[in-house]
């Protein structure tokens, strides 16, 4: 899993949010880096940086760890008040960059979008978000034009109890739920 909360979009972006731009730090372009991969420190497995909504490329100087916090300057950025014009602006890479995942993992941003059958093989929805509120990842799953009823669910993201299986090529979550739930 990438992300800690995913959110449906219209169309499939061929880039991955994975930070954002932190508080500024002392005077010279430095910033808290908010990484968002997991565990947080993958984000130190990439390179080719984009940043805003433009996603116009950026390199960093240097991102290092300091009690538990990630310090990060960019290139180009030696002035306090030039990185707070950035504070909140959100870092991607391209999906090109995300190593392959073992046949039982997921990437959360592959999740949004597919459809939710149980066990029973009865259409639950689709995926619309991933949200994670302490306990585990939930799923919220609201309904698709073949749905049996209109509910919008929220179903726990716990493998071998509530998720059984994915499959890419069908598009499709298995769950353990029940329609009534």
């Amino acid at each position: 899993k990438l992300l800690l909360m995913m959110k449906k979009s219209k169309e499939k972006s061929e880039f991955i949010l994975i930070a954002t731009v932190g508080k500024s730090k002392g005077l010279k372009g430095e910033f808290f880096l908010n990484s968002l991969c997991d565990p947080k420190e993958n984000i130190l497995n990439y390179s080719n940086f984009k940043i805003g909504f433009s996603k116009l490329p950026i390199k960093f100087e240097y991102i290092k760890l300091l009690n538990n916090k990630f310090i990060s300057k960019i290139i180009d950025i030696s002035d306090v008040d030039d990185i707070k014009k950035l504070t909140n602006e959100s870092i991607f890479i391209e999906k090109s960059e995300l190593p392959e995942l073992p046949n039982d993992e997921i990437y959360w941003h592959d999740l949004i979008g597919m459809q939710v059958l149980n066990i029973k093989n009865q259409d639950i929805g689709i995926i619309e978000e991933i949200n994670n509120y302490g306990a585990s990842d939930i799923l919220k799953v609201g309904p698709s034009k073949s749905s049996i009823d209109k509910e919008t669910r929220l179903i726990p993201y716990i493998k071998e109890k509530y998720i059984i299986s994915h499959s890419y090529d069908k598009n499709c979550l298995v769950v353990d739920w029940e329609l009534d739930f």
